[in-house]
């Protein structure tokens, strides 16, 4: 319903959900971090979590 993933890399998907998860939770890991691990873009994951952050109607305090 929400077309989250419509078009999108699953892995940009997870790597987004992983930073988001680690600001979350206070385990907070740098775009770069992630970005490296999961073989992605940081801008990928700057895409991806302004996409969920505004598809999933949340907000999160960085």
């Amino acid at each position: 319903k929400l077309k989250l993933t419509s078009g999108r890399g699953p892995t940009g998907i997870a790597a987004a959900a992983s930073y988001i998860a680690s600001v979350l939770t206070g385990e907070r890991r740098t775009q770069r971090e992630i970005a490296e691990i999961a073989q992605v873009t940081e801008v990928t994951i700057r895409n991806r979590y302004k996409e969920l952050v505004e598809k999933l109607l949340f907000e999160i305090i960085l």
